[in-house]
């Protein structure tokens, strides 16, 4: 059709809303302003801050980085009958196949934050971003659990 499309929600940590901090409703239109569309090549990534804010004027700071995937190939077309309504000989069959052109989509990651730290957000969602394309065997829970915990020492304590 004309590759214009509507975005998903695939994957979300927590899981469940926060009582302090609720999932933001209709992000996966925000992630993509222009629209879910398909295009014929890969597009570079893109990665963008935008400061929603909700009914309480609280900021909420959303860390967009948004890369481009191939979509499985549909299986070929034949166009493998002549004008009789009978099938052509081998040979003639394997030209006439229709191969689809590449198109690629869009796939998002999004940070929501209360707090105003791009230079992280992009660090971060690169970060998620590479273990996903190189197929790394790491689970994506515990790169989250494990970007999302810091330890701080107290002053003139024990580590």
């Amino acid at each position: 059709g004309s590759g214009d499309g509507q975005g998903q929600i695939l994957q979300r940590f927590p899981e469940k809303d926060w009582e302090d901090n609720p999932f933001p409703q209709g992000i996966e239109l925000f992630c993509q302003p222009s629209g879910w569309q398909l295009f014929p090549e890969r597009n570079p990534p893109t990665f963008f801050v935008a400061v929603l804010t909700d009914i309480n004027s609280e900021r909420h700071y959303c860390a967009c980085f948004t890369f481009w995937e191939a979509l499985e190939s549909p299986q070929p077309q034949s166009h493998a009958r002549n004008g009789e309504g009978e099938e052509e000989e081998e040979g003639e069959e394997a030209s006439s196949l229709v191969q689809p052109a590449q198109l690629f989509a869009p796939k998002s990651l999004v940070l929501v934050s209360r707090l105003d730290h791009a230079e992280v957000f992009r660090n971060s969602l690169g970060l998620i971003y590479t273990i996903y394309v190189d197929g790394l065997s790491v689970s994506l829970e515990n790169v989250i659990g494990n970007l999302l915990t810091c330890t701080i020492p107290i002053t003139g304590g024990a580590q």
